[in-house]
Order: C-alpha cells, then sequence, then structure tokens
C-alpha cells in the first residue's frame, strides 16, 4: 500500500455574491447567487514511502489546499484520501501522531516562550519519553546548528533560526509524513541552503514521505527527483523533474564565444537572450538548432560553443504564463457565450 493516496480528490469554495446597493442587499435576502471555486479538481496521485515530492503550481494553483485536505484540516468535497491508510479528516489519533504540516507562513511555536520550551510542551502533547525527547532534540538542533539558540525567546530569533526551530518542533515525535508548505519563504540565501541540506539528509536516513511546495525553484532541484504540478486545482503533470524540460520546453540556449569582436545582429538566428563583444547567447526552437549551430559556424569566427536546455525555473515559469493566457482566454470565450 502507498503512504499516501489520493483519488479524485475535489475541494469546492461557495462565495456569495452580493450585488451593490441597497437593492443588492434587498435581493440578498430573499435569493442569494454564489460563485463557485475549485481550489482542488479531481486530484489523483500516490506516494510511496520515502520519496521526496516536489509540489508546484502558482498561486492559487491549489496546493495548500491539497496539503490540508491530506493533512486532516479540511473535508474534501468529493474523492477520497488515505495518508498511512487513515482517512485524513476522520483525524484519528493514531494518524496524527505520525504526520507532520510545517507551513513557512504560519508559526507553531509559542512566541513569547524560549524555543526549548515550547518544545517541552510539544512533548507533553505527544506523549514522548524524555530521554528519547533529549537524544532526538539534541540531535535535531546539532544538524540545524541552533543548539546554542534553545533558551532564546522564540520572538528575538531571526527568521532562519525560529523555521529551524519549527523544523525542529514538527520533527521531534518522529513522523513518517512531512508536509512542508514553503519552508524557506522569506530565508536568506544562506538559510535556506542549510534547510535544503536538512531536509535532504533526514529524508535519506529516516526515509520519511516529504511534500514540499516552494516557490523557489532551487529548492526542488536539489531535493527532489519527482514533481507534481497543479493549475486551477487539476494536476497535469507528475513525474521525473527533468522530464519537464523535455515535455515542455521548445527551445535551447545556443552559446557562442568568438576570436574577435562580433559586432553583428544574431536575432536571424533565435532569439538573443545575452551579448557581449565576443559573446552571445541565443535561445532556439529545439528542431532548429543543428541547422542553426552550422550556420553559425560557416558565418562567424567561433572558437568555442555549448548548446544547453533552458532552466527549469524558466520553462515552469513559462508554463504557466501560457496555461494562465489559455485559461483567460477560455473564461473569455465562455462569459461571451452566456
Amino acid at each position: 500500500m502507498s503512504t499516501i493516496e489520493a483519488s479524485g480528490l475535489t475541494k469546492v469554495y461557495r462565495t456569495y455574491k452580493k450585488e451593490s446597493g441597497l437593492r443588492g442587499s434587498l435581493k440578498g435576502l430573499v435569493r442569494r447567487k454564489y460563485d463557485e471555486t475549485r481550489a482542488a479538481d479531481g486530484v489523483s496521485f500516490t506516494i510511496e514511502e520515502g520519496e521526496l515530492v516536489g509540489f508546484l503550481g502558482p498561486n492559487g494553483a491549489g496546493k495548500t489546499t491539497v496539503l490540508k485536505m491530506l493533512s486532516g484540516l479540511l473535508n474534501p468535497s468529493a474523492g477520497e484520501a488515505r495518508v498511512l491508510g487513515f482517512v485524513p479528516w476522520e483525524r484519528k489519533n493514531e494518524m496524527k501522531r505520525q504526520f507532520s504540516l510545517l507551513m513557512g507562513q504560519k508559526n507553531a511555536l509559542w512566541w513569547d516562550l524560549p524555543a526549548q520550551e515550547s518544545l517541552e510542551l510539544n512533548r507533553a502533547i505527544y506523549g514522548i519519553d524524555r530521554a528519547r525527547f533529549r537524544q532526538v532534540v539534541g540531535g535535531l538542533s546539532e544538524l540545524l546548528e541552533v543548539t546554542n539558540k534553545m533558551n532564546v525567546m522564540v520572538r528575538e530569533l531571526s527568521l532562519g533560526e525560529r523555521m529551524k526551530m519549527e523544523l525542529i518542533s514538527a520533527l521531534i515525535h518522529e513522523p513518517r509524513v512531512l508536509f512542508l508548505d514553503e519552508p524557506t519563504i522569506g530565508l536568506d540565501v544562506v538559510s535556506q541552503k542549510r534547510v535544503r541540506e536538512f531536509l535532504r539528509v533526514y529524508n535519506q536516513e529516516h526515509k520519511i514521505v516529504t511534500m514540499l511546495t516552494s516557490h523557489y525553484m532551487q529548492d526542488i532541484e536539489e531535493l527532489c527527483q519527482r514533481v507534481i504540478i497543479i493549475d486551477h486545482g487539476k494536476i497535469f503533470f507528475d513525474g521525473p523533474l527533468e522530464a519537464i524540460i523535455d515535455r515542455f520546453s521548445g527551445a535551447k540556449i545556443v552559446s557562442l564565444t568568438f576570436e574577435e569582436t562580433a559586432a553583428r545582429d544574431f536575432s536571424a538566428f533565435g532569439e538573443v537572450v545575452e551579448q557581449t563583444p565576443v559573446s552571445v547567447q541565443l535561445k532556439v526552437p529545439r528542431a532548429q538548432v543543428t541547422e542553426t549551430a552550422r550556420q553559425l559556424l560557416a558565418n562567424c569566427n567561433v572558437t568555442d560553443i555549448n548548446v544547453q536546455e533552458l532552466p527549469v525555473e524558466e520553462v515552469i515559469r513559462q508554463l504557466f504564463g501560457e496555461r494562465t493566457t489559455l485559461n483567460h482566454a477560455a473564461a473569455a470565450q465562455m462569459a461571451a457565450a452566456v
């Protein structure tokens, strides 16, 4: 049995659509109109033990909604899910003791207590043996390099230190499933790297299932071999990270270095990404790379040529932009039809 199973998971929000003015208010008393938003629409996937999966999508795509349903905070409108064999929204204690949800924009620790005392409260809540608690917290704090911050008030910690303490809090009961919603948001580059390294090592050592949402592609590239991409509540990609480029990238980057200054217009060969007096980077359609490279070598004094795939971040950004344009066009057509 898979550790996480979702089948047709759907969440629909209804919002009251009020007309303006007094007349609109009176009409609303008699007959109300509602708008429906499908935050999740038939979401289906499975995740096996030990997998670290990136869960991607633009703002409002439904990522957090899905994580909240899988952690039991929301009841779905339709569909089924199992986490460790449990139905999440039944909120059984056996499941609660085996998963954690960490949201980068919400604090789980007590603001006016030292981190150590906040963790002690969680120890009491989970009923963890003191010796085991000291061992786990000691190991985690050492890995995250915050041992000397354990007795500092949470509100006096830096954002990076606070997030590391939140991670310790999420892991003191040694869960088998970890949901991470933007864990590195707002952190500086050094703190982001430290958190990523910790998550990678912890996943390898404990084989914990981890679902990670992040707007920082470096988080995904360094940690996740598999990604699930969701947009407007629907999953449209589930597979290896490298396959995103093969499936959705229509171009490659051709980089050229010249023997001498080449002050010429290269736009006929492709989209100029960057140009200096002795080098140029061109974005060229995949099908035309070979012919374009041949023409460039024949017409220029090239000392070095390099062909690379587009960065994953750019491919996904372009993909979201294209899908947003298509969705707006479809919505406009539906509105016109009505």
